[in-house]
C-alpha cells in the first residue's frame, strides 16, 4: 500500500514536528480546562465563555448543563485506533457517536467538567475538536471513495489533509465573519461531497499530465441556498493553499460582521457581484505569490485525517471476481452485495458502505467496526456525507463473513445511498434551533419506503432537517423536508416543508429542490408515498425525477396531489405529537450555535 503524502522531512525533523504539535495542543486543552472551571465557578459569564468554547467544538444544547462535542474527521478519514478511542470517549461521557453530513463525529450530553479530559483522549490519537464550529474553517471534507474507486482522476485525500492543517490555529481563520466550508472531490462520475454547496469546492483535474483542481466558490445552503460559481478552470496543485487563502482574505475583510444571517461568502457575492469577488481574490493571490502567505504544509501530525507515516502493508486481494458470488443463495446477502459493495480499482478488493441508521453508533458498534477494519480491511474507516461508513480493501472472499459480522452488530442493512438510506440532522433531540425531531422522522420514512424494488425509486435520496438551516442538506435531495411549526385551533402542531426535485441535473449541475407543500409532521410519510406512486405511474421513459417534477410543476403537487395534507379538517390528537413523542408538541427554541 502506498501513501500519497509521505513526509518529506527526515525522521529527526518529523519527531520534533510532532513533539512541538503535541505540546501546543496539550497546553491549549489545559487553557480550556481553566476557562471552563472559571465559568463553572461563576467567575466569567456565558457571553465571555461562549466564543472561546465554540472554537474548541464545544456547543450548547437545548438541554441545560450539558454540551455537544464535535470531533473533526479531516477528509472523512479515521483509523481503527481512532474509532476505538471515539468509543472510549463515548463510554467516558455516556453518549453515542453521531456521524454528520460534514464527516464529523459528534457526542451529545457532555458535562462541561469532562470536556477537557475528552479532548486529551482525542489528541492521544491525533484527533481534535478545535475549530469544528464557530466562525472558522470547518472540517474539510473529501470523497470517501478516494484512493479506492476506479472513477477518480487522482486521490484527493492528501490535499484535503494538508489544506485542513494549513488553516488550523491561524489568526486569519480564528474569527471570521462566519463559518467557511471546503470540500474536495476526485471522482469523474459523481460529486461525493457536493462541492457546489461550499464556500470553496475543489474538483480534481489533470491537464497535460499535470495535477490541478477546478475551483468553485460562494456556495452555501441555509434558508437561502446558492450554488457555487466557477473561479478557476484549472489551478495547479502547488498553489491550492495560496488560492484558498486569497478567498479567505477577501471573505475576512468584506464578510458582514454586523448581521450573522447575512455573513456567509455567498452574500458577499450577492451584494458585490462575482466579477468583483474574482478581482479581489486575484489581487490577494498575487500578493501571496509575491510576498508569501500561509505555507503549504510539508507534513501533517500523526493521526491527523488518519495520516500515518508508516502505514501497514496489505496482503494480496482475492483472485476471484466478485460477480462469481452475485448469487449466493442468501437473498439478504445478495441484496447487500448489490447495494453496499463495489469492486475497487485495486484487483481483488471491494469497498463496502455500511449503512448507519441516523448516523448513530454505540461504543460497542464502534469497537466492532474498528476490529473489522483492522482484520478484514486496510485499518481505516471513511465517513460519508450520507452519515455512513466505508471500509476499504476488503478481500472479495471475505465479503460473506464481513456481512455476517455486521449483522451481529445490527449494521448489515442493505440500501446504502438509496431511498431508504434517509439523511437527517439530530434536530430537536439536542439542537437549540431545531423545531422538530428529525431523526425520528428518518426512522418513519425509512419504514415507509424500504419496500420499493423499482430501481428508479430506489435511486432517489431523502434528506431532512429539523429547521430551515439545512444541517440535513434537504435542498440537495430528490425529496427533502425541513421542520417548522403552525398553530391550528390555537394549538401548536409540528410541520414539515416538503421539497422535490433536488440533486444533479443531466449536465451534472447541482439543482436545489422546489418547495411544494407544508404539512403536519405525521403526514410526511403519506406525502412521500403519494409522490412515489404518482412518479411510478406517470414518469416517461428515461425521465429523471427532477424532470418529472418540473413537467408537473409545483402547482400540481401543492394544489392537487398534496393539497388535503396541508391543513387537516379535524385536528387529530396524534397530529399534535412529533414523531416518537408521547406528549403534545411544544415549540422550544434557544440560542442557536450549531447551524450548518
Amino acid at each position: 500500500m502506498t501513501h500519497a503524502d509521505s513526509p518529506s522531512l527526515d525522521v529527526q525533523e518529523s519527531v520534533s514536528f510532532n513533539q512541538q504539535h503535541d505540546a501546543t495542543v496539550r497546553a491549549e486543552i489545559e487553557a480550556f480546562r481553566a476557562k471552563a472551571d472559571d465559568f463553572l465557578a461563576g467567575r466569567i459569564t456565558d457571553d465571555d465563555f461562549r466564543p472561546y468554547r465554540l472554537r474548541f467544538g464545544c456547543y450548547g444544547q437545548r438541554q441545560p448543563g450539558v454540551q455537544m462535542m464535535r470531533t473533526k474527521i479531516p477528509g472523512g478519514m479515521m483509523s481503527a485506533e481512532q474509532l476505538d478511542k471515539l468509543a472510549d470517549v463515548g463510554d467516558f461521557i455516556g453518549s453515542k457517536g453521531h456521524l454528520t453530513t460534514r464527516q464529523n463525529v459528534q457526542f451529545h450530553f457532555v458535562p462541561l467538567a469532562k470536556f477537557a479530559d475528552a479532548m486529551h483522549m482525542l489528541h492521544d490519537v491525533g484527533m481534535t475538536s478545535r475549530e469544528a464550529c464557530y466562525n472558522t474553517v470547518r472540517n474539510v471534507t473529501s470523497c470517501p471513495y478516494s484512493g479506492l474507486t476506479r472513477h477518480e482522476v487522482f486521490d484527493v485525500r492528501p490535499y484535503a489533509r494538508r489544506t485542513a492543517f494549513a488553516f488550523l490555529r491561524r489568526s486569519l481563520t480564528d474569527s471570521m465573519p462566519r463559518k467557511f466550508k471546503i470540500a474536495f472531490d476526485g471522482c469523474t462520475n459523481s460529486d461525493c461531497t457536493i462541492a457546489a454547496i461550499h464556500d470553496v469546492g475543489a474538483k480534481a483535474v489533470e491537464r497535460d499530465g499535470k495535477r490541478g483542481f477546478r475551483i468553485v466558490v460562494g456556495g452555501g445552503l441555509g434558508p437561502l441556498p446558492v450554488e457555487a460559481r466557477l473561479l478557476d478552470e484549472f489551478l495547479p496543485e502547488e498553489h491550492l493553499v495560496n488560492r484558498i487563502e486569497a478567498v479567505l482574505r477577501v471573505f475576512n475583510q468584506y464578510g458582514n460582521r454586523k448581521n450573522r444571517n447575512m455573513a456567509r461568502l455567498k452574500f458577499v457575492v450577492r451584494e458585490r457581484g462575482f466579477e468583483w469577488l474574482k478581482e479581489q481574490v486575484d489581487k490577494e493571490y498575487a500578493d501571496i505569490l509575491e510576498n508569501g502567505g500561509i505555507p503549504t504544509p510539508t507534513e501533517v501530525p500523526e493521526g491527523f485525517g488518519a495520516y500515518e507515516s508508516r502505514p501497514r502493508p496489505l496482503g494480496a486481494g482475492s483472485l476471484l471476481p466478485m460477480v462469481d458470488r452475485a448469487a449466493s443463495g442468501n437473498p439478504e446477502f445478495d441484496r447487500w452485495l448489490e447495494s453496499n459493495v463495489e469492486e475497487q480499482k485495486q484487483t481483488g478488493y471491494a469497498m463496502v458502505t455500511i449503512r448507519v441508521p441516523n448516523g448513530n453508533l454505540t461504543s460497542e458498534q464502534m469497537r466492532a467496526l474498528a476490529k473489522l477494519a483492522r482484520e478484514a480491511g486496510d485499518g481505516y474507516l471513511r465517513v460519508t456525507v450520507e452519515q455512513n461508513l466505508v471500509l476499504g480493501f476488503i478481500q472479495l472472499a471475505l465479503l460473506p463473513r464481513l456481512h455476517a459480522a455486521l449483522k451481529e452488530i445490527d449494521l448489515a442493512g442493505a440500501g446504502a445511498r438509496e431511498i431508504q438510506d434517509v439523511v437527517t440532522c439530530p434536530g430537536a433531540y439536542s439542537c437549540n434551533l431545531a423545531l422538530t425531531k428529525t431523526m425520528n422522522l428518518g426512522v418513519a420514512l425509512h419504514d415507509a419506503v424500504r419496500g420499493y424494488d423499482d430501481p428508479a425509486v430506489r435511486a432517489l435520496q431523502i434528506n431532512a432537517s429539523g429547521c430551515p438551516n439545512s444541517c440535513g442538506q434537504h435542498w440537495t435531495a430528490e425529496i427533502g423536508f425541513y421542520g417548522n411549526a403552525r398553530k391550528i385551533e390555537g394549538k401548536e402542531v409540528p410541520y414539515y416543508q416538503m421539497l422535490l426535485g433536488g440533486g444533479y441535473d443531466e449536465q451534472g449541475v447541482m439543482r436545489f429542490g422546489l418547495a411544494v407543500q407544508s404539512m403536519p409532521a405525521k403526514y410526511a410519510t403519506v406525502a412521500v408515498q403519494r409522490v412515489i406512486e404518482h412518479y411510478r405511474a406517470n414518469r416517461r421513459e428515461g425521465e429523471t425525477f427532477r424532470a418529472y417534477v418540473l413537467r408537473h410543476k409545483v402547482e400540481f403537487f401543492r394544489k392537487e396531489l398534496l393539497a388535503d395534507l396541508a391543513k387537516p379538517a379535524n385536528l387529530d390528537p396524534d397530529l399534535m405529537k412529533d414523531w416518537g413523542d408521547d406528549e403534545s408538541f411544544s415549540l422550544q427554541l434557544g440560542r442557536g450555535e450549531c447551524a450548518a
